[in-house]
């Protein structure tokens, strides 16, 4: 498939699809000679003219203004949004968008070979939150299994023993991110 990445796309995304995607043709429209600053409008015309088959954006208000709307429908492509992640900005921003990207455009694509005409595709997004995206363990206070000083599992009826349970300090408690 052949797949145009929007001017709104950050360009190191443009290499990244490449490598998600390497049985398909893909190019950002800077990398077209004459194409840079081209607006929606005819942006979608010009790309089916050119043989593109979809195309990705993170242009979220396209699909409120009825005059783009209405040329993403003639032009039979399959729009593929993903959201740049604006309340996050710099490098978390750019990861969650590089995320979202990566873990669904693959199986937006194996949807998209099998479709029956044009598909609008919205890419979900990872969530960048501190809560949403790791954990963090204090051993002292919630030793894992076999941690060296946890309690060992009872060996005679294969059950863990009782966890240890230790009261936090208020330093503790105050320096213990929240989600």
């Amino acid at each position: 498939m052949k797949l145009l990445l929007d001017e709104n796309v950050p360009r190191p995304m443009a290499d990244i699809v490449r490598i998600l995607l390497v049985r398909h043709e893909v190019l950002h429209v800077n990398d077209l000679p004459g194409w840079s600053g081209t607006k929606d409008i005819p942006l979608y015309p010009k790309a089916q003219a050119a043989g593109f088959e979809a195309i990705i954006t993170n242009d979220s208000k396209q699909m409120k203004r009825s005059p783009e709307v209405v040329a993403i429908a003639k032009s039979g492509l399959h729009r593929i949004e993903y959201r740049q992640n604006n309340k996050h900005g710099g490098l978390v921003g750019l990861g969650t968008s590089i995320a979202t990207v990566c873990a669904g455009l693959p199986h937006a694509m194996d949807e998209l070979a099998e479709a029956a005409g044009q598909r609008l595709v919205y890419l979900t997004g990872v969530d960048p939150t501190r809560g949403k995206r790791l954990q963090v363990t204090n051993p002292t206070l919630d030793p894992p299994r076999y941690w060296p000083g946890a309690p060992e599992e009872d060996v005679a009826d294969n059950r863990p023993a009782p966890s240890v349970v230790r009261q936090r300090s208020a330093e503790e408690s105050a320096n213990t991110p929240t989600a």
